[in-house]
């Protein structure tokens, strides 16, 4: 585990929520989580796509090779 994660305390996560929003303002925030949700979602759909043509693969494998008896 990330040893800066457990090394924060109850007031830290608040302080940096707030260094956060003063630097990047109200504004930006939310475009950049919309930006963020859809690289994740993009992410989640190669992922199954991939899962789906190895699972067709097997699929067509077992297949072809109990024909071939």
């Amino acid at each position: 585990m990330n040893p800066l994660l457990i090394n924060l305390n109850g007031w830290e996560i608040p302080i940096i929520v707030i260094v956060i929003l003063i630097l990047f303002g109200g504004k930006k925030i939310p475009e950049f989580m919309k930006g963020l949700g859809k690289g994740i979602n993009s992410f989640k759909r190669g992922l199954n796509d991939i899962e789906e043509d190895i699972k067709a693969d097997t699929t067509d494998h077992k297949t072809s090779s109990t024909g071939d008896k």
